[in-house]
C-alpha cells in the first residue's frame, strides 16, 4: 500500500503473559594473562541466560545491567580490561512460547519475518526516556488500549519489567457505562476531553467585576458537554466535565496507579527511582493522568513523547507511537551489532552518529505514508 516491500522486521510484543527476573553468571577469563574480548562477554551472557523455565515459556532478551571482574563491579563494558573472572547481573525478559509463535506467524503471513522480538515497554523507553533518568531510576508507565507496560530502571539498565492487564479501554468502558452511552461515544468523549484539557490554556484577562458578575447559571453551562458538538447522538444530551473526570476517570486511573504502587513494592525499588515517572502511550493524555501517577506514587511525574531521530514528521511525535519509534533504535543498534565489534558502549555511540538513511530512513518513509 506504501510502496514498500518487507522481507523482516523488528516487532513489539506485550501481554500479561511477559514476565521478568535478574540472573547472574559467572565465566573464567579464556585468557587471564589478556584482555576481557567480547566472546567473554557473550559467554558470561550465555551462563546468566540459563534459568530454569517451563516448556511453555521462552526468553526474549538478556539485558546485561553491570559487569564485576574480580570483584571490581558496576562495569558498564568490560571488553579491553584484564581479568581472571568475569561476572554479569542481567535482566531476562520472558514470554509465553505460544503468543510469540502466533504472532510471529502473523507477521509472515504478510511476506515478512521477525528479525526481533522487543517487548513493548523496553521498546518505548528506547525513544521516551534520558540517559540521566535511567542512570538515576526511574519508572516507565506506557498505557496501551487493554494493557500497561511497566518498566523499572536503575542505574542505567532495566531492574524489573511487568504488564498488567488493565488499560485505556478500561476508561472508554467506565464512561460507557456510566454515561449509558456506545462504547464508540465513549471513546469519542473521551478524547476530545482529554484533549481539550491538554492544550495550552490561554486565557484571556478579566476584570475583577466580569469575574464577580458570573453567575451560577453560566458556571453550570460552562461545566455542562453539548454531545451534539462532538457530531454524538444519543439519549444523553449533555454530559457534565465534572462527573467525567472526578466521577468515573480518576477512579480508574487511581485503580491503575495503586496496581503499579504495588508492583514497584514487590520488585523492591521503592525508594529508588528519583528520577519519578514517565507516562507514555495512547492513554498518557487521558484527563487527570498526572495527578493520579503524583497522588498513588508520590514521585515526580512527566509526559514523555518520542525522541533520538531526527527527520520523524510531527504527528509521529505523540505519545502513541512510542514503541513504534523504540523499534526504529532497536533496529540501528541490531544493523551495528551485525556490522560491528562487540562493545555495549561503542553500540550506543553509534546510535547518536548514525545518519537518517538505510534502515532508520526507510522505516522513517514507511510511518509517513501511514500518517495522516
Amino acid at each position: 500500500m506504501a510502496g514498500y516491500s518487507l522481507t523482516r522486521a523488528v516487532v513489539s510484543i506485550s501481554g500479561p503473559h511477559l514476565a521478568s527476573q535478574n540472573s547472574r553468571g559467572v565465566v573464567a577469563v579464556a585468557e587471564p594473562e589478556g584482555e576481557i574480548n567480547g566472546d567473554d562477554v557473550l559467554r558470561v551472557i550465555e551462563a546468566a541466560k540459563a534459568i530454569s523455565l517451563p516448556s511453555s515459556r521462552e526468553v526474549i532478551h538478556v539485558v546485561p545491567r553491570y559487569f564485576t571482574v574480580d570483584g571490581q563491579d558496576g562495569i558498564k563494558d568490560p571488553v579491553g580490561m584484564s581479568g581472571v573472572r568475569l561476572e554479569v547481573e542481567t535482566h531476562i525478559v520472558t514470554g509465553s512460547t505460544t503468543a510469540m509463535r502466533n504472532l510471529a506467524k502473523c507477521v509472515s503471513e504478510v511476506g515478512a519475518d521477525v528479525q526481533n522480538l522487543v517487548a513493548a515497554g523496553l521498546s518505548s523507553a528506547e525513544a521516551i526516556l534520558t540517559e540521566t533518568e535511567k542512570e538515576l531510576g526511574v519508572v516507565l508507565v506506557d498505557i496501551g488500549g487493554g494493557v500497561t507496560d511497566v518498566v523499572v530502571f536503575i542505574e542505567g539498565a532495566p531492574f524489573y519489567t511487568v504488564v498488567l492487564p488493565i488499560g485505556a479501554k478500561n476508561v472508554t468502558n467506565d464512561l460507557a457505562i456510566g454515561l449509558r452511552l456506545s462504547l464508540e461515544s465513549a471513546e469519542k468523549i473521551k478524547t476530545f476531553f482529554s484533549e481539550k484539557e491538554n492544550q495550552p490554556r490561554i486565557k484571556k484577562l478579566k476584570s475583577e467585576k466580569d469575574k464577580k458578575e458570573r453567575d451560577s447559571e453560566s458556571e453550570k453551562d460552562e461545566d455542562e458537554l453539548d454531545l451534539k458538538d462532538l457530531g454524538i447522538v444519543e439519549e444523553v444530551k449533555k454530559v457534565s466535565k465534572k462527573t467525567l473526570s472526578e466521577g468515573i476517570i480518576r477512579p480508574r486511573l487511581n485503580e491503575i496507579f495503586t496496581m503499579i504502587g504495588l508492583e514497584l513494592k514487590k520488585s523492591g525499588a521503592i525508594g529508588l527511582t528519583p528520577a519519578g515517572v514517565v507516562i507514555t502511550g495512547g492513554g498518557a493524555l487521558t484527563v487527570g493522568i498526572k495527578e493520579a501517577a503524583k497522588r498513588n506514587l508520590s514521585m515526580p511525574v512527566r509526559i514523555g513523547v518520542p525522541q533520538g531521530i531526527g527527520g520523524l514528521v510531527d504527528e509521529a511525535e505523540k505519545t502513541e507511537f512510542a514503541t513504534g519509534v523504540g523499534l526504529l533504535h532497536y533496529g540501528v543498534k541490531s544493523e551495528i551489532r551485525s556490522t560491528s565489534s562487540f562493545s555495549l558502549l561503542k553500540i550506543g555511540k553509534k546510535l547518536e552518529k548514525i545518519p537518517l538513511r538505510g534502515a532508520v530512513g526507510k522505516a522513517t518513509s514507511l510511518i509517513k505514508q501511514f500518517l495522516p
